[in-house]
């Protein structure tokens, strides 16, 4: 055999190896303990953009928003840990305050969180703003910040999440700079405050937020590497007004998953606190739209 051909056979074989640990779960402190994935195909109802998540505390019943203004709810079928299937209607279209189903750059919903009244609360890029329905019949408009005005197009406030005193945490995608904080809006009936900040490094920009059943602030971030998307869920003990501790408990390497957006965090049976995650597809044929689910592990 010529030494070229070899030559070509070693790239290949190292190219194989390189995707294959680019394709593995990232190292970590085993904080986390993957549960599974289930892809919904997207023939269905023209599933796709998925960039919210909501489930019920039993973790079956779910609510997911699509970027171009489209509400779903639905449940999972499960075996034990894992989910095997889904139930869905067709979408809900979301609506302005006069009743108008919202269209063309007013339709690009991102961010989802559900009260503990049942108020349905949803951010939009484009045109940054927050609204909020009780029905699904016309939006009440939540008030703005002059400071969203300045967001960048694509990269307003992407995550949302409510504690359990009803009050909306909102999280830019953006920070403005990379050493810069992701700065933490909180509105709790009256007006926006920043109470304070998370900590921003490497690439990660945040997409989707919850709070969890023991009252703390978990966010997932993505990474787009060129290749593909990388993840990364921190958990955060907040106060009324700082950020006491910060753990990193996933960080993924490429092509490990989707483009993961929503996040939903609930307590399952065994007493496990539980990470759902929906990607967003983009509504290409060469990405899925998959659910991720990974529990905490006890310490």
């Amino acid at each position: 055999m010529k030494s070229t051909s070899l030559r070509s056979i070693a790239a290949f074989a190292v190219a194989i190896l390189t995707l294959w640990a680019l394709a593995a779960p990232a190292a970590s402190p085993r904080k986390v303990q993957f549960v599974g994935s289930y892809t919904w195909p997207s023939s269905a109802h023209n599933l796709g953009g998925f960039s919210g998540l909501e489930l019920s505390d039993n973790g079956r019943d779910f609510t997911v928003i699509s970027d171009r203004a489209g509400l779903f709810t639905g449940s999972f079928k499960r075996n034990g840990l894992r989910i095997t299937g889904v139930s869905t209607g067709g979408p809900i279209r979301l609506r302005d305050p006069k009743g108008r189903a919202l269209k063309g750059w007013r339709a690009d919903s991102e961010g989802l969180a559900i009260g503990p009244d049942g108020r349905v609360f949803v951010s939009f890029e484009g045109d940054h703003r927050v609204w909020s329905y009780t029905n699904h019949k016309r939006a009440a408009r939540v008030p703005s910040h002059k400071a969203f005005e300045a967001f960048q197009g694509n990269s307003g406030l992407e995550a949302l999440a409510i504690n359990a005193k009803g009050q909306l945490f909102a999280i830019p995608e953006r920070s403005g700079k990379l050493t810069r904080p992701f700065p933490v809006w909180r509105y709790s009936g009256k007006r926006w405050t920043t109470p304070f900040s998370l900590r921003r490094d490497g690439g990660f920009l945040p997409v989707g937020a919850d709070f969890g059943p023991d009252g703390k602030l978990y966010l997932l971030e993505r990474e787009f590497t060129g290749f593909g998307f990388r993840s990364r869920v921190r958990r955060f003990s907040l106060s009324n007004t700082q950020v006491k501790s910060e753990e990193t408990l996933l960080e993924t390497n490429v092509w490990r998953h989707d483009n993961l957006e929503g996040l939903s965090v609930w307590r399952d049976a065994s007493g496990h606190i539980r990470l759902t995650m929906v990607s967003d597809d983009n509504f290409r044929k060469l990405q899925r739209t998959e659910f991720v689910e990974y529990r905490v592990l006890k310490n």
